[in-house]
């Protein structure tokens, strides 16, 4: 599977925990990927399942930004792993956020 797709399933999987929390702070709120990076272990064949544990990380950068008025960085990590559960990739996200006039 080529490092594009891993990337896009990767980016999803972060992405959509940033999405969701902003959507649920009821405020107008931006977010982008600033910086990446990744790592390939293993070549990705078959089916790929990328998880992110860091949804945890989401709130308290929505607090400050929110408090605050300034935008916030935070890093989430993306695994991807094969159907015999071995680690084919791993992706990091810098995402930003921050309030829209």
């Amino acid at each position: 599977m080529f490092w594009a797709v891993q990337g896009m399933a990767a980016e999803f999987s972060t992405g959509i925990l940033v999405s969701t929390a902003i959507r649920e702070s009821g405020h107008k709120i931006s977010m982008l990927v600033q910086n990446n990076n990744a790592n390939f272990s293993k070549k990705a064949t078959g089916r790929i399942t990328f998880t992110c544990e860091d949804g945890h990380r989401i709130d308290d950068a929505l607090k400050k930004t929110i408090e605050t008025g300034e935008g916030q960085t935070l890093w989430m990590k993306s695994v991807g792993v094969n159907q015999d559960g071995v680690v084919v990739s791993t992706f990091n996200f810098e995402w930003t956020i921050r309030l829209k006039a």
